[in-house]
């Protein structure tokens, strides 16, 4: 029997079970590009019902200790006595989101000599030291496109925020203020716009698909290029290096993989290269961009608006300076936990597990480490001998 340890983000501070606003999900067909939704043998929970938090046990509870396994569910990893530390000795599987991850260091991975499969319910495993768990031999697995569109969706309401100056203006009327010159003296229209998208994956494409409709003109790079008839449907622009496209663009989305070649890519160097008062939105993970360098251009006005959902570490401390910083859109990491995309990547763990389990093939495209080598995924978006923070 497996002991299968969970790290999950807190519950509500108002209690859990929350009401819910809507008592039912639209029913997604398929995946653009032809793959098929998580398909667990069964599902003990209700979609749209909250999962990602501790009580919610991605709602796998019924089904592990039903067979037999036993499951933790905590939130609890940070520092050596936290729960997590103390239940890695004997686990066979750690599950974890990027929204609460669980850091499994080479340390970590070393005081767990029974650990098979580190598990994100999600997308997005740079949380996982890839090095340690391929000399271990221990499989990484996540829940491939589950969330995509969902961080999609908040990339490009980020951008129209942050251009639109919605954020400080909202704050002036919830206030009770009537503002309209401080709300107007930060805000442009997008139409007309140069955007720009660092990495031009499944979420970097979905971007460039729902900004189209704004007539804007599209930008991308990566290593890479789509196909013609992406680029002429979409009427692409291409550059070869991410320094060449953001000087070219009034807006960034970053949606590339944390590994050497973009870690701190946006250092002092480039973010001065861009245009006066461009924007970036950033929803891939945080230490893309260096962060004090990141405030001081805010602070400059060499740019217009920084706004993610991305942080180092995460939770981020009450005094990091983007909390504070100005004309910022930060959100906690929540940009791939809306209860939809709970209800896919909830049903995705269930699958992956099940085929682990019962020692039967992990699907492909949920692969990033497999084998002691990369695989899947992975493969195609990770590069051996990587090394995360």
């Amino acid at each position: 029997m497996a002991k299968i340890v969970c790290v999950l983000y807190p519950d509500p501070v108002d209690g859990f079970p929350p009401r819910y606003a809507r008592t039912s999900l639209p029913k997604i067909e398929g995946y653009p590009g032809g793959q098929t939704l998580p398909s667990p043998k069964g599902i003990d929970f209700t979609p749209g019902e909250l999962l990602g938090s501790v009580s919610g046990e991605l709602g796998l509870r019924e089904f592990l200790e039903s067979r037999g396994h036993t499951l933790v569910v905590t939130s609890d990893k940070e520092g050596p006595d936290s729960v997590l530390d103390r239940e890695l000795p004997d686990a066979d599987v750690v599950i974890s989101q990027p929204f609460w991850p669980a850091y499994l260091t080479p340390e970590r991975i070393a005081k767990a000599p029974k650990l098979k499969l580190a598990l994100t319910a999600g997308i997005g495993s740079d949380h996982v030291d890839l090095d340690a768990a391929i000399a271990r031999g221990i499989t990484v697995a996540e829940v491939t496109y589950s969330n995509s569109i969902s961080v999609a969706e908040h990339a490009v309401m980020m951008v129209l925020s942050l251009v639109r100056n919605y954020l400080p203006s909202h704050k002036i009327a919830a206030e009770g203020g009537w503002n309209i010159a401080d709300c107007v003296s930060h805000s442009y229209d997008l139409e007309g716009m140069d955007v720009g998208v660092i990495a031009a994956g499944r979420i970097g494409v979905a971007v460039l698909r729902r900004l189209k409709p704004f007539d804007v003109k599209l930008h991308y790079t990566d290593k890479r290029r789509l196909p013609k008839e992406v680029e002429e449907e979409l009427n692409l622009t291409f550059h070869a290096t991410a320094q060449d496209l953001a000087k070219n663009v009034d807006v960034v989305s970053i949606h590339a993989p944390l590994h050497p070649e973009t870690l701190n890519l946006f250092d002092e160097k480039l973010l001065n290269s861009m245009r006066k008062g461009s924007y970036i939105v950033n929803t891939a993970r945080a230490q893309i961009v260096d962060r004090d360098a990141i405030v001081r251009a805010l602070e400059s006005g060499q740019l217009g608006g920084y706004a993610g959902d991305v942080w180092y570490p995460q939770p981020a401390p009450a005094d990091h300076p983007w909390r504070t910083m100005p004309f910022n859109g930060m959100t906690p990491h929540i940009s791939g936990t809306s209860l939809t995309a709970q209800a896919r990547y909830a049903a995705g763990t269930r699958e992956i597990l099940e085929d682990f389990l019962d020692d039967k093939p992990i699907r492909d495209e949920y692969l990033i480490v497999d084998g002691g080598k990369l695989a899947g995924t992975g493969a195609a978006s990770y590069t051996a001998g990587d090394k995360k923070n």
